[in-house]
C-alpha cells in the first residue's frame, strides 16, 4: 500500500512540475506580445487590438495553471509566525489541520469553476471586444489548473500525515536552494 502511495504522490508532483515548466513558458509570449504593441503603438503609430486582450487571457492561464507547481516547490507565501518555530513534526501536525480550510477553498474553486466553464463552453464564449477572441479555453483552465493543485494539495497532506505520524511511504527532501534554476 505505501508503494502505491509514495508512486501516487511521486506521479502528481512530477504531472505538477512538468505542466508548471511549460506554463513558464507562456512569460516569453506575452513579453513578446507586449513589445510588439509598444512598437506597433510607438514606432508605427498604429496600435492593435489584441496584444493587450490576449496577454491577460495568456497571464491568466500562467496564474492558475502554476498553483500546483508553486505549491510543490513550496513557493506559495506563508505566515510564519508560529509555524517555522515549531519542530517538523509539530509543523505538519498543524499543517494537517489547517488543510481543510485549503480544501474547502480549492474544492469550492473547482465545483464553481466547473460549471461556469461548462456554461462558457456550451456557448462558445467569446469576451466581446472589438477583437473578440473565444474565452472558453481560458475559463476551462480554472477547472484544470485548480485540479492539479488539489491533486498536489493530497500530496501535500499525505506528506504531513507522514512526517506527523512517522509512516514509512514518505522521506522527506532536503528544500533545493534558494536561486536553484529552473
Amino acid at each position: 500500500m505505501s508503494v502505491m502511495i509514495a508512486a501516487f504522490m511521486r506521479g502528481v508532483t512530477r504531472l505538477n512540475d512538468f505542466i508548471g515548466r511549460w506554463v513558464a513558458l507562456l512569460i516569453f509570449a506575452m513579453f513578446v506580445f507586449l513589445l510588439l504593441e509598444v512598437g506597433f503603438r510607438y514606432l508605427l503609430n498604429s496600435p492593435t487590438v489584441w496584444t493587450n486582450e490576449l496577454t491577460q487571457m495568456l497571464f491568466g492561464v500562467y496564474a492558475i495553471m502554476s498553483g500546483g507547481y508553486i505549491m510543490a516547490h513550496r513557493g506559495h507565501v506563508n505566515v510564519d509566525l508560529l509555524h517555522s518555530h515549531l519542530k517538523p513534526r509539530k509543523r505538519a501536525a498543524l499543517d494537517i489541520v489547517t488543510s481543510v480550510v485549503f480544501f474547502i477553498f480549492t474544492l469550492a474553486l473547482l465545483w464553481f469553476g466547473i460549471d461556469m466553464a461548462q456554461e462558457s463552453m456550451s456557448s462558445w464564449e467569446t469576451s466581446y471586444s472589438a477583437w473578440n477572441p473565444p474565452i472558453w479555453p481560458v475559463k476551462l483552465a480554472i477547472p484544470i489548473g485548480t485540479a492539479l493543485l488539489v491533486l498536489q494539495g493530497l500530496v501535500k497532506l499525505l506528506e504531513d500525515i507522514a512526517v506527523a505520524f512517522n509512516l514509512d511511504y514518505y522521506t522527506p527532501q532536503e528544500p533545493e536552494s534558494e536561486g536553484e534554476q529552473l
